[in-house]
């Protein structure tokens, strides 16, 4: 009798799979900007908060944003325009305050690197071009040459 515990069931089936891996959305690096709509009030607002909105209208993921993603940032632009106002008149704890906010809020739309991995948003890179010149005695493989050894085969005239 070899090993603890009775013996592995016939269909065994992991648990910890992900469920919701089919749902995964994947957004190109360099796909241009959507067409976002505009900023309502947008002349209201500080230049920082507009900036804001411009900066989420052309990150990657607002490829995958749907009318209520841009409803959200909407919502949050007065709140992000009084964290600046805040921030403006030094007042740290009504910066505390909205910062908060403005983090639970961004976080849902996969603001940082964390946020994007728990809502399954993965941020294809573009695969990198090979812009280096050929490396002598390697060809086109990407291998670096030894310069110690170079060095000699050039004092030796080789």
């Amino acid at each position: 009798m070899a090993g603890q515990g009775p013996p592995p069931a016939e269909r065994r089936r992991r648990r910890n799979a992900d469920p919701h891996a089919s749902q995964a959305v994947t957004v190109p690096a360099d796909a241009p900007p959507v067409q976002a709509p505009p900023l309502p009030y947008a002349s209201r607002y500080k230049q920082a908060t507009r900036v804001w909105y411009r900066t989420w209208c052309e990150a990657p993921q607002a490829a995958a944003f749907t009318v209520t993603d841009w409803q959200r940032l909407h919502m949050l632009a007065p709140i992000v325009d009084g964290y600046w106002r805040a921030a403006e008149a030094a007042d740290a704890k009504g910066c505390r305050d909205l910062l908060g906010e403005i983090r639970l809020s961004e976080s849902l739309l996969g603001a940082t690197h964390a946020d994007r991995l728990r809502g399954r948003i993965t941020i294809e890179r573009p695969k990198p071009t090979s812009a280096r010149p050929a490396v002598a005695g390697g060809g086109d493989s990407g291998e670096v040459t030894d310069l110690t050894a170079r060095r000699r085969r050039l004092a030796d005239g080789a």
